[in-house]
């Protein structure tokens, strides 16, 4: 537990160590003097997760585990608190953390960074809740990947033309980079995992990619996001655009053009939202319950509380009055930068500096070798350039020169031993086998733990 006494010298308490936690706190960390301020960071996580490369965890291309940054490893001089904020006293300047054990109890500040980050925007689906997974986690994209392994398994071991229509049936909600990225990272792994089993061949595999607007990748314009769906189902993916998802109970999807079908894997991409925990903060919300935030990076109303990335409505100068700043990865980690150079300038009594970026671009991966980018709003990649420039641009992102290396060097064992096409259903219940040997008629209780997986 951080000293929780009186703050000397100024304590920076940073909620969040996602983009701008990590990056905010090692700007803080690079620039302060050793004694000019106590930098703590709390999140339920020890890791940050680079996000942009979940898609490629849930397709066997990179190690789920390098693509996470320990916040301790990264942060030696800061305090690392493992645990929730689940309340903040403005007029007290005190947060109340639950941590990862014990009693909750207080930690005093002098700054406050809210970088809680997002999670996946849902709707009231029947179905939805108990049936579908996310792909907002590292621990989301490795369960997924085991899962679409398993039903590969589960559809070679049948002859029932049921179960393997609903084994090899895959559904992904949301048009955007990471449902577009998910189904293309998992039909090829699929595709390149078919050629282990005597029955199962692409062929006997489906994929959907539901979308409720008109068009796909709407944030790389309407050209790259038609050739992109030209090549998607060059590739035998179903893409349905103008429909959702209306319910998907016992995993028996129905799309509101009509089109029903059992699925055995259905991702809900569709979307991010704030924590509702902000709402215990005492911070001004915008509409969709975002902070409200100056271009400094401030919250409106308090000289002492800053907020950046998903979780914030961050005016976009460089876009016009009236835009605000994408929740993506290319803001996040700038708006840190500012944000922590602001807290420094208001430390030692300087003038804050407001953020201004033009976005650089956009890039996205569609499987292996297969890509578009946009760069500067003028120059427009397709297929293996932008693949690759995807995989430089990203993987230059990685925090951490340790994170980068192992990343870059799975990529490089990939080209020679090829894509990683084992999967472990059953680390979703790990104790299954001990529990096994201690009971009777273990063979029999095995079976019945390992289909609860489908």
């Amino acid at each position: 537990m951080p000293n929780t006494g009186t703050t000397k010298p100024p304590r920076i308490l940073i909620v969040g160590g996602g983009y701008v936690g990590l990056y905010t706190a090692l700007r803080l960390l690079r620039k302060l003097r050793a004694d000019e301020a106590t930098v703590t960071v709390v999140d339920p996580r020890s890791y940050m997760t680079y996000l942009p490369f979940l898609p490629e965890a849930a397709g066997g291309n990179v190690a789920a585990r390098n693509l996470v940054a320990p916040l301790r490893a990264a942060l030696k001089r800061a305090e690392v608190v493992t645990g929730h904020v689940v309340a903040v006293d403005q007029a007290g300047r005190t947060a109340t953390v639950v941590p990862a054990a014990g009693d909750e109890y207080e930690i005093p500040f002098d700054h406050l960074v809210v970088a809680t980050g997002s999670i996946s925007r849902t709707f009231a689906i029947p179905g939805l809740a108990e049936e579908a997974i996310g792909l907002k986690t590292v621990e989301e994209a490795v369960s997924l990947r085991n899962h679409v392994l398993w039903q590969l398994d589960k559809a070679d071991s049948t002859t029932d033309p049921e179960v393997r229509r609903k084994a090899l049936t895959f559904v992904f909600v949301g048009g955007g980079f990471a449902g577009v990225e998910a189904v293309g990272e998992i039909e090829d792994m699929a595709r390149d995992a078919a050629k282990n089993y005597r029955n199962i061949s692409r062929d006997d595999m489906r994929f959907l990619l539901v979308e409720a607007a008109h068009r796909i990748l709407p944030e790389m314009g309407p050209d790259l996001g038609v050739w992109t769906r030209e090549r998607l189902e060059e590739r035998g993916i179903e893409v349905h655009l103008d429909t959702s998802m209306e319910s998907c109970i016992g995993r028996y999807v129905v799309l509101r053009n009509g089109v029903e079908t059992p699925a055995s894997t259905i991702v809900w991409t569709a979307g991010v939202r704030p924590s509702a925990l902000l709402a215990d903060f005492g911070l001004p919300l915008g509409p969709r319950g975002h902070i409200d935030t100056a271009p400094t990076l401030q919250v409106r109303g308090f000289d002492h509380v800053w907020s950046a990335g998903d979780n914030a409505q961050v005016p976009d100068l460089a876009a016009g009055e009236g835009a605000w700043c994408p929740p993506n990865a290319q803001h996040a980690c700038r708006q840190a930068r500012v944000l922590g150079d602001n807290i420094i300038a208001r430390l030692r009594g300087r003038p804050e500096k407001e953020y201004r970026h033009k976005n650089l671009g956009a890039v996205a991966g569609v499987g292996l070798h297969k890509g578009v980018a946009i760069l500067f709003g003028r120059y427009k990649l397709k297929g293996r350039p932008a693949w690759w420039f995807h995989r430089l641009y990203h993987g230059s992102r990685v925090p951490t020169m340790n994170r980068k290396i192992r990343v870059f060097l799975d990529w490089t064992l990939a080209v020679f031993l090829g894509r990683e096409t084992v999967g472990l259903p059953e680390m979703a219940h790990p104790r299954t086998a001990f529990v096994d040997a201690s009971l009777p008629e273990p063979l029999l209780r095995r079976v019945d733990q390992v289909s609860s997986l489908s």
